[in-house]
C-alpha cells in the first residue's frame, strides 16, 4: 500500500532510514526541516508499507511553489544526491505514479529525482522518467587503514598535505558563531570569483541547529587569518563533504588540502565506511582533479525528470548562466540578499 506522510514528524520513517543501507544525510528528517526552515519548502514522502505494517520504501520530496519558477516535486532541493529506497521495482514505480498524481493536482511542472546509483535503461522504461543531466560524484572507501588510504594519494596531495604542516596552519573545528563566520566570509570570496550569489546565512544558521552534532565546521588559519573551510556531515557510517571555500590568495598554502585529510583522519578513527566528497559540475575540471587525487572512486550522477524538460526550461537556465555575470557585482549585502531571494526559487 502507498501512502503519503511527512518525514519530518513520522516516526516511521526515520525507523525506514534506520533499517535501510542506502539512507543518506540528505533523507533525514534534520535536513529536511533545515529545507522547510530557509526556504518555506513542504517537505513531504510516499511510502510503500508492508503487510506488517513497517515500511518497506519511499521516496522524499520537497513541494516547491514559486510564482517565478513554478511548481515541482524535488527529491531533494540543495541536495547532491537523494536515493529512492525501495526493495522491489514495482514498488518504486507505485511511489512515482503516487507522487505524478500528487503533482498533477497540484498542478506541478515537473517531479525531478536525484539518485545517487540509477541504472538509464531502468529509469526510462519501469517509471517514465527523463534524464535531465548529469554530474560527477566522488566516493573514498574508508575500509582501510589510515596507512592504506594514505599511500592511495596523488603526489600533489602528499606535497600540499606537508606544504601545510611547514606552515604552521592552525586547525579549528565545531558550530560556533565563530566559526560560522569564518566560514561565511570566505564562503562570500569564493562565490563572487565564480560568479555565482552565495547561499543565505540563516541556511547554514539552521543547518546547525537541526543536525548539531552531526554537522561540523573545519577552517584552516594562518595565524589568526581563515584561508580555507569546509562544512561536513554525517550519518551512520558516512562522512560528506557538502560546502567549501577558500581565500585564492592562501591557496598555495595547502589549507584546503589539509582540511580533507583532517577529516578523513577522523573518519577512520570513527570507524567510518565511506567518505562522500560530493558532487562536481561537469564544467569544474579543476574540482573534479582535485577530487580525483584523493584516490576516490568517479562515478557519474544522473538526475531524472517526468516529464521531459521542455526547451524553455533549457532557455531559462542559459539565460541565468549569463545574470548571474552581472549580480556578482553588487556590494556584499546585497549579492547575500539576492542569494536569499534566488535560492528559494530554485531550488
Amino acid at each position: 500500500m502507498i501512502r503519503r506522510i511527512d518525514p519530518i514528524t513520522d516516526p516511521q520513517w526515520s525507523q525506514l532510514l534506520d533499517q535501510h543501507p542506502q539512507a543518506s544525510i540528505f533523507h533525514t528528517p534534520a535536513w529536511m526541516e533545515a529545507l522547510r526552515r530557509t526556504y518555506g519548502y513542504e517537505p513531504v514522502a510516499y511510502v510503500a508499507a508492508a503487510s506488517d505494517g513497517r515500511l518497506a520504501g519511499g521516496i522524499p520530496f520537497c513541494r516547491i511553489r514559486s510564482s517565478l519558477t513554478g511548481r515541482r516535486l524535488v527529491s531533494l532541493p540543495f541536495s547532491d544526491h537523494c536515493q529512492p529506497l525501495f526493495e522491489e521495482s514495482e514498488d518504486l514505480s507505485q511511489l512515482l505514479s503516487a507522487a505524478r498524481e500528487d503533482s498533477r493536482r497540484d498542478r506541478g511542472q515537473y517531479i525531478e529525482l536525484r539518485p545517487l546509483v540509477a541504472n538509464d535503461s531502468f529509469f526510462a522504461s519501469s517509471t517514465g522518467l527523463t534524464s535531465s543531466g548529469s554530474a560527477v560524484i566522488h566516493r573514498l572507501d574508508l575500509c582501510r587503514s589510515k596507512d592504506d588510504v594514505y599511500r592511495g594519494l596523488n603526489k600533489q596531495c602528499l606535497r600540499k598535505i606537508a606544504r601545510s604542516s611547514r606552515e604552521g596552519l592552525r586547525y579549528e573545528e565545531g558550530r560556533s558563531e565563530d566559526l560560522l563566520e569564518k566560514f561565511y566570509g570566505l564562503l562570500l570570496l569564493t562565490r563572487r570569483r565564480h560568479q555565482l550569489p552565495p547561499q543565505p546565512l540563516v541556511w547554514f544558521r539552521n543547518l546547525i541547529a537541526c543536525l548539531g552534532e552531526r554537522l561540523k565546521i573545519r577552517v584552516a588559519l594562518q595565524d589568526k587569518t581563515p584561508v580555507a573551510s569546509i562544512i561536513t556531515c554525517s550519518f551512520k557510517k558516512v562522512v560528506t563533504y557538502k560546502y567549501g571555500c577558500s581565500d585564492y590568495r592562501f591557496n598555495p598554502l595547502g589549507g584546503m588540502t589539509m582540511l580533507f585529510w583532517r577529516t578523513i583522519e577522523e573518519a577512520i578513527v570513527e570507524r567510518a565506511t565511506e567518505f562522500d566528497l560530493g558532487r562536481s559540475d561537469h564544467d569544474t575540471p579543476g574540482l573534479i582533479a582535485f577530487k580525483d587525487h584523493w584516490g576516490a572512486t568517479q562515478s557519474t550522477l544522473r538526475y531524472f525528470r517526468y516529464p521531459a524538460p521542455s526547451a524553455q526550461m533549457r532557455a531559462r537556465r542559459l539565460f541565468s548562466s549569463t545574470a548571474r555575470r552581472l549580480l556578482v557585482r553588487f556590494p556584499d549585502p546585497v549579492l547575500e540578499a539576492l542569494g536569499g531571494f534566488l535560492y528559494r526559487h530554485v531550488g
